[in-house]
């Protein structure tokens, strides 16, 4: 694919995008004007009195009956302080034990639609304020990435410190063709997804280093995976543990109408497929004709082409190097080999199901962080670099050290999102969303249009994919199964999987955007949230535009959207 010139206005949208963008105040300070306006918000809300209703899926109820007596089970009421209620004459109240009903039919539990009101939550209120501040630390501790980035980041660290990484990329430049290092990048970011939210750590900071090594600009290398990572984070060439979570809040969903409808976990896998294919190809358009030549006339300290390091003699393995990378190969070769006894060995302690999902992808940052670090130490030991233990862990201090920046965004991002999850407020904006669409009369394809939409303005304010669908999908799953509709469930799901993809890269309550403009800080330290915003833009507009296109094109083919996906669906 060749490359390009942008035209001067695209160039100068994106530029102005840019230089707005960077006159905010530093994300720290916006997090905490974020939070603040949530508390304030919150508050105001609270003293309107502001309700919205949902629709939830509740288990049908009915009383537990003594099988002697005949008479139903009671127990006692307590009170939240641990007393029994009493009524007229000191005499204790009691209420029925109740228990779900099975279906018959299905052997699943039934359940019933029904209506749920949610009131926003003040954050100066007396209650709200205990919360803010007694969690504070909660919120910290538990914030999604942490973890995540600080363990994967361990692993890397060592890896990148001893070499391992700058000698694996060099081998990697002598391999790919120069023409061919975007697509790679992009297709790898997407199937990423098969090892959940790690990519979002390993990914970026590894292409970065990869195009600086070849004389390109890295914010290049590290807005092309970063697309593929999070933009495309739902398509992948095989199943990952996204499908058989989404197809079971659409099988819920489902179920208000038709209660005996299954939901597959691969209901999507072609779409998918195809998905992951086209995404590549529109990844590697946007960064050769957008996003690349935008960077190529500017200087280096502003994200521009690498002037250094760049030479014949710095693309070129050395012995010393190509003996590293053996013994690195040889370590690491062992350490798959151990894991995937682990995996495979009935019995193994990573074989079989986990709580969610199985329990090697439950376990994948461990993994990925034992995957780097004997490598990394082995290629260090290899070429001398590492003689002892505590070279070893001052190379982990140093990489702690140098996420410090991190750790204070994400102190801050953990208590804007939490605030916005406490007080409602997220929640009850995308059901107004959502209420909207569903009283507009509109065809299925601007249906479906119109609901991704709304899901990505939903992306905006609640973070996490599971969340937002838990509560889209009683709404609208069985809303589109209507006879006037007629969409399929699994229909619904391809739509919501494109429109919380697309929305990822610039939605300020994705929590991984916080690790990505920490690793472009590494390169352009003036960088700021308007850098990222418009070196990511034109990524998320085409992806948009790109895969609403072709979901709407695959509704006029007789192809499912894949085993057990039908397009259209009509009331038994």
């Amino acid at each position: 694919m060749n490359e390009s010139k942008t035209s001067p206005s695209s160039r100068g949208i994106l530029n102005w995008i840019e230089r707005v963008g960077n006159r905010l105040p530093d994300p720290v300070s916006l997090f905490v004007i974020g939070a603040l306006s949530v508390v304030v918000l919150s508050q105001i809300a609270d003293q309107l009195n502001w309700t919205v209703t949902k629709s939830v899926l509740m288990p049908v109820m009915e009383p537990v009956v003594d099988s002697g007596s005949g008479e139903p089970v009671t127990t006692l009421r307590g009170l939240p302080d641990g007393r029994v209620a009493r009524g007229e004459n000191d005499q204790p109240l009691v209420d029925p034990v109740l228990t779900a009903i099975e279906d018959p039919q299905t052997g699943k539990l039934k359940k019933k639609r029904v209506d749920q009101q949610v009131t926003a939550v003040g954050l100066l209120t007396r209650d709200g304020m205990n919360w803010a501040i007694s969690n504070m630390v909660k919120n910290f501790v538990n914030f999604p990435p942490l973890g995540v980035v600080l363990v994967g980041m361990l692993g890397i660290g060592v890896a990148e410190k001893t070499g391992a990484i700058g000698a694996l990329l060099k081998a990697m430049m002598l391999i790919t063709p120069q023409r061919l290092l975007t697509p790679s990048m992009v297709f790898i970011g997407v199937m990423s997804s098969m090892a959940l939210d790690a990519g979002y750590v390993v990914l970026p900071p590894v292409a970065a280093a990869l195009y600086k090594a070849v004389g390109r600009s890295p914010l290049v290398g590290l807005a092309a995976v970063f697309s593929g990572v999070s933009a495309g984070f739902s398509a992948n060439l095989l199943p990952t543990g996204l499908d058989p979570l989404l197809a079971g809040f659409t099988e819920s969903g489902a179920q208000v109408l038709d209660p005996t409808y299954r939901v597959a976990a691969t209901c999507n896998w072609w779409f998918m497929i195809a998905s992951t294919i086209m995404l590549t190809f529109v990844g590697w358009a946007v960064t050769a004709w957008f996003v690349e030549p935008r960077f190529a006339s500017m200087p280096e300290d502003e994200g521009g082409p690498s002037t250094s390091n760049h030479d014949e003699s710095s693309t070129q393995l050395s012995v010393e190097e190509s003996r590293g990378l053996k013994v690195a190969g040889c370590a690491f070769a062992i350490t798959f080999g151990l894991i995937l006894a682990l995996i495979f060995i009935p019995g193994a302690p990573l074989y079989g199901k986990g709580v969610r999902f199985d329990r090697w992808v439950e376990a994948i940052v461990p993994i990925l962080f034992i995957v780097f670090l004997v490598p990394g130490v082995a290629y260090g030991i290899a070429i001398g670099k590492l003689r002892n233990d505590r070279e070893t862990a001052a190379m982990m201090s140093e990489t702690m050290s140098d996420m410090g920046p991190y750790i204070v965004l994400a102190f801050f991002a953990a208590q804007f999102i939490d605030y916005f999850k406490f007080s409602k407020l997220g929640e009850m904006l995308a059901i107004i969303g959502g209420q909207a669409l569903a009283s507009a009369n509109l065809p299925t394809w601007a249906l479906l249009i119109a609901f991704i939409v709304v899901v990505m303005i939903a992306n905006m304010f609640i973070g996490s994919a599971s969340a937002k669908y838990a509560f889209l999908a009683p709404v609208f799953v069985p809303m589109f199964m209507a006879p006037d509709v007629n969409i399929s469930p699994e229909l619904t799901q391809a739509a919501y999987r494109v429109g919380d993809s697309v929305s990822n890269v610039i939605a300020p309550l994705n929590p991984y955007i916080i690790i990505v403009l920490v690793f472009m800080q590494r390169y352009v330290s003036k960088a700021g949230i308007g850098t990222l915003v418009s070196l990511m833009l034109p990524y998320s507009i085409a992806f948009f535009v790109a895969w609403s296109v072709m979901l709407i094109i695959w509704l006029q083919l007789p192809f499912d959207l894949g085993p057990g996906g039908p397009t259209e669906y009509f009331l038994p």
